[in-house]
């Protein structure tokens, strides 16, 4: 029926009013609701809404057509059979005034519903999103959007219905409303894995299509769109093999911030994958790794620490991180640890830490004067477990060279490790950290005096209050730390207020079946008898009985070792 044919049946203030209709949408959202209101009030008024002659679009075997003021009823329940009907005639509608009533009604409906919307009226959606009229398809998949975000309607019954084709048609509109909604819904509905198939082998090539636009908010919305379908193995797989890598290392050099932090963070999900390394690293001259590096540099503070996670996650294949190295990266990740945003610093100096553990990158890092930046690192960040752990981690690798001991003499690094050791506000397995570097610095004869000498009594207190944690490694180390000092005069009197206390673990110590608690109460008991206080204590305590319980078992192994002879180690392994 033409247009025009059904236009006859109205009178010219109803015609009026629903052709001005559209127009509210670009009202504020407060006023929305009420013009909504004013609208259905005054058309039912009219008489032309109570006739239903044989050429009118409202005619059909319903003898009298429901009143359109109960959609907006607050009395009335939504969904009746006769909202539903209303719905029904006016989705099917050729008229585009008509078609819009129904959609702005879902619009309304997706802000307000609060439970599950019933699946027969997901029919008047998808006539609605196959309209003729755009702004019919932006407003309807507006309303689509809304309901999937609050699961409000069933994912599954959308695909089967065939949602996706109007939908996917919407990513060739051209209009960037109609295709951020249609990305949005695509993404939405992928998330069900009984769809993604469907979804991904239909919906993914205009996505990428989409990225490539030079619209700013296209390619924002189909960056975000790529971003969330590499939330699981199974979508990343087959975006990868559509081809999304090329472009998402392509849209690292958007001048849109979101579009860079959107495609950075979908290549990270991808690199977590390793099977999709070696794609990832064939594009072009080192191509991803110089994007990459050059976002690292970016302003942006949540681009560069997003830069900072992709590149480490790609660390697995050792080649990498000598690329990285010999790209520079030095520079552009020391000055991310100069940032005050804990956020910021965590990543670049989680990099950092992984490049360390590679001894050939050791020279380079200790040249670049990485260890001047971790002393201040130590002392301004007393409260980050992460970087407080990576900052151990680097200064003990690093200090696997000679001249990386010796910038960690020359720098505040010792002092950095003990403000972190009184840091209160560290849990047990970051101090583990701190005490591991501490004593593997105290292996090294160098540290030896110069840790000696530095100590505070508050220090000590600490490593003899750790030294009796049920923690047995940190507890280990703290004791270990403690067996190791030199006992100068200053020291002795440092220690004299802790020998019970020092008794008590050591006691601990020796009842372990573990030897190297043994071993490290010998060297401990060995060292503290220089100062005659501490052997004083010893005579008659229970520390020195288990001391002789432990030499007789020991002596006794020996004596049955002696008896069988066992082979030198060399004659086992030649």
């Amino acid at each position: 029926m033409e247009d025009a044919d059904m236009a006859s049946v109205l009178c010219d203030n109803c015609s009026q009013l629903l052709k001005g209709f559209p127009a509210h949408l670009t009202k504020v959202y407060r006023e929305f609701k009420q013009k909504l209101r004013d609208v259905f009030s005054e058309l039912p008024q009219c008489t032309c809404f109570r006739i239903a002659p044989e050429q009118s679009l409202l005619k059909r075997t319903s003898p009298k057509f429901p009143s359109l003021h109960l959609l907006y009823d607050n009395g009335t329940p939504l969904f009746n059979r006769e909202s539903l009907q209303a719905l029904t005639r006016l989705a099917a509608a050729e008229n585009a005034d008509l078609q819009m009533t129904a959609a702005m009604y879902y619009l309304h409906l997706s802000h307000q519903l609060k439970s599950p919307l019933p699946n027969a009226f997901m029919e008047p959606i998808m006539a609605l999103l196959l309209s003729s009229d755009l702004d019919v398809q932006k407003t309807t998949s507006l309303s689509l959007v809304n309901l999937l975000i609050k699961n409000n309607v069933c994912k599954d019954l959308a695909i089967e219905m065939g949602m996706l084709v109007p939908l996917l048609e919407l990513f060739q509109s051209g209009d960037g409303t109609a295709q951020c909604h249609s990305c949005a819904c695509v993404v939405m509905l992928a998330s069900s894995e009984s769809n993604i198939d469907v979804m991904l082998v239909d919906g993914i090539i205009p996505l990428l299509v989409l990225a490539k636009s030079y619209d700013p908010q296209v390619q924002q919305n189909a960056a975000w769109a790529l971003l969330h379908l590499t939330q699981s193995d199974l979508s990343t797989r087959i975006l990868c093999q559509a081809g999304a890598i090329p472009v998402l290392v392509l849209l690292l050099q958007s001048s849109d911030s979101e579009v860079q932090f959107c495609s950075c963070t979908a290549l990270c999900n991808i690199a977590a994958i390793q099977e999709h390394h070696p794609v990832m690293l064939s594009i072009g001259s080192q191509y991803l790794l110089k994007s990459l590096l050059t976002l690292m540099s970016s302003s942006v503070q949540k681009n560069s620490a997003q830069a900072c996670r992709c590149l480490h996650t790609l660390l697995k294949n050792v080649l990498i991180q000598e690329q990285l190295v010999e790209l520079d990266c030095v520079l552009p990740l020391k000055a991310l640890l100069k940032t005050s945003t804990p956020a910021w610093t965590e990543p670049a100096i989680t990099l950092l830490s992984a490049l360390s553990a590679h001894p050939p990158n050791n020279d380079v890092l200790v040249s670049e004067g990485l260890l001047n930046d971790i002393d201040q690192l130590l002392h301004r960040h007393t409260s980050s477990s992460v970087i407080i752990t990576h900052s151990c981690k680097i200064i003990t690798n690093l200090c696997g060279t000679s001249v990386g001991q010796q910038a960690v003499m020359e720098g505040l690094c010792l002092s950095g490790l003990l403000c972190a050791l009184l840091s209160s506000a560290l849990g047990d397995e970051t101090l583990l950290q701190v005490t591991s570097s501490l004593n593997h610095l105290m292996s090294l004869g160098s540290f030896k005096s110069r840790l000696s000498a530095t100590l505070t009594s508050e220090q000590i207190s600490r490593l003899v209050t750790l030294s009796g944690k049920n923690n047995s490694q940190l507890s280990y180390n703290c004791a270990a730390i403690i067996s190791k000092l030199e006992m100068t005069e200053g020291m002795v009197q440092l220690l004299r207020p802790h020998y019970i206390t020092m008794s008590d673990y050591l006691l601990v110590f020796l009842q372990k079946k573990d030897v190297k608690f043994q071993q490290l109460v010998i060297t401990t008991i060995f060292n503290l008898k220089k100062d005659g206080d501490f052997s004083c204590l010893l005579v008659n305590s229970e520390l020195n009985v288990q001391l002789w319980k432990v030499y007789a078992q020991t002596e006794e192994t020996r004596r049955l070792l002696e008896m069988i002879q066992p082979l030198s180690p060399s004659s086992v392994n030649p």
